[in-house]
């Protein structure tokens, strides 16, 4: 039993609980726009300036990018998209906070920051051992 949890097991074993806490919760906003649509994205996009098909690109962010990194395949690709995604969603709708603290001190942005940088944590560290394909 000892060998099975060395830090080494016990490492790709945190990459697991990561890899799966930001998966699973970036898909449920993600399954949400499938159910919901994404009318309100589109019109903040448009709203811009930009072209509205580019809301379609949540998607990637968000069903996409959390599928694999769930999977472990091609989880540091699922992770990028997951990046993409909050800095273009910090980027649209959350300018105003960035520098915002909450009125008890914590970020505003301390969630989706938890979300970003987590998935560029997984990007760099890659999906582990217990993944359909490690590396």
């Amino acid at each position: 039993m000892s060998e099975f949890l060395n830090s080494n097991t016990l490492t790709e074993i945190g990459k697991l609980i990561l890899r799966l806490t930001l998966g699973i919760l970036i898909l449920f906003h993600g399954m949400d726009k499938l159910v919901h649509g994404i009318g309100p994205i589109q019109e903040m996009v448009t709203g811009r300036g930009l072209p509205g098909f580019l809301a379609y690109g949540v998607y990637l962010g968000e069903i996409l990018g959390p599928s694999l990194l769930v999977a472990g395949f091609h989880a540091r690709i699922g992770a990028g998209l997951i990046a993409i995604n909050m800095v273009i969603a910090i980027l649209l709708v959350h300018t105003g906070d960035l520098l915002g603290l909450s009125p008890h001190g914590g970020w505003r942005l301390e969630l989706q920051g938890m979300y970003l940088f987590t998935a560029l944590s997984l990007m760099l560290m890659g999906p582990g051992r217990f993944s359909l394909k490690p590396h």
